[in-house]
């Protein structure tokens, strides 16, 4: 099967177009044809750092995450798909899963789920990762209806999930933009836009929550950027975040007394630990999309499986708006 290749890594690290085996199935994974893939951040870092992030495969890889595609095999053990099926899942692209830049993959059926019937498969592919990320940040903060939720970057691949879900579970959503596409998509999207390079944390709280601050505050951002978040939640709120890898003070946390969740998605995957959770959460959400309270929103421009370097150079460039697909 053909396959997009990294053999090694470095900021200008390119993929090269090979001809690899094509993968067997094994008890409890399903064989794959791929229709599309998307480009996560951590895909870019993994194909610049490589080795020094602890997840990247060992070079020569395959990398990506994301899938959406029909399944052609089934392994033992396997009850829950059948050949023919359309599904979609978060599979591979690190440690020692190959990854979606290719034509086939043999996918663990616990990360997986069947398709939304309404997406296109493109659609679909934009999906796995940054949803799964929204739902589980969102649930594990305790997401009730009524609640005033604060997004950061919710014009971004999880950020503008995030936002959709927590209006679909009853919240009084805000979110963060820093330009007038960002803040129209965010408004777009049902949420009242903020621009933070305008507007100061204290100037935005006391104007939508009357000082009090956010139930939730959900952090796509991450970084020196909790500090803000710290800020901006009530007492006694929550703090969801996707990106903590930094030193910070938690004092102003820890006097408004505050629960912080860091998010890692790809927990699962690395260290093959309720994996089923994932299948699981994607069969919810495919619910959800299937109602019409969730849609993907796909960058203007559209990649092929040779393109993989321009697909990455396309989310670097940070030109892009919504998630980068790359279709087989």
């Amino acid at each position: 099967m053909k396959a997009m290749l990294i053999k090694t890594y470095g900021e200008d690290a390119k993929f090269e177009a090979v001809e690899v085996d094509k993968p067997e199935v094994k008890s409890g994974h399903v064989l794959v044809k791929i229709a599309a893939s998307s480009v996560n951040t951590v895909d870019t870092m993994i194909r610049k750092m490589g080795e020094d992030l602890p997840l990247s495969p060992e070079a020569p890889a395959i990398l990506g995450m994301d899938f959406a595609g029909t399944i052609e095999a089934v392994g033992e053990d396997v009850t829950d798909f059948s050949a023919g099926d359309e599904v979609y899942g978060c599979a591979g692209g690190l440690a020692d899963l190959p990854g979606t830049l290719a034509e086939y993959i043999a996918a663990d059926a616990k990360l997986i789920a069947r398709k939304p019937k309404n997406l296109s498969m493109a659609e679909t592919a934009a999906l796995p990762l940054v949803a799964i990320t929204a739902y589980e940040g969102l649930t594990r903060a305790g997401i009730k209806k009524g609640q005033k939720v604060l997004v950061h970057g919710g014009s971004g691949g999880v950020g503008h999930i995030a936002v959709q879900l927590a209006k679909y579970w009853g919240a009084d959503v805000y979110s963060t933009g820093g330009g007038d596409s960002q803040l129209a998509l965010i408004e777009k999207l049902g949420a009242t836009g903020i621009n933070y390079k305008s507007e100061s944390v204290e100037d935005y709280v006391a104007k939508h929550t009357d000082g009090s601050g956010f139930d939730i505050v959900y952090d796509s951002v991450g970084g020196e950027n909790l500090t803000k978040s710290f800020e901006a939640s009530a007492l006694n709120g929550n703090v969801a975040t996707t990106v903590s890898m930094c030193e910070l003070d938690l004092t102003p946390a820890h006097f408004k007394g505050l629960s912080l969740h860091v998010v890692f998605m790809l927990i699962p995957m690395l260290h093959d630990f309720k994996r089923e959770q994932h299948g699981e959460i994607l069969t919810k959400l495919a619910e959800i999309i299937e109602a019409g309270e969730l849609k993907p929103v796909l960058d203007e421009k559209l990649f092929s499986l040779e393109e993989a370097s321009a697909a990455h150079a396309r989310l670097e460039s940070g030109k892009g708006m919504g998630k980068v697909v790359i279709e087989n």
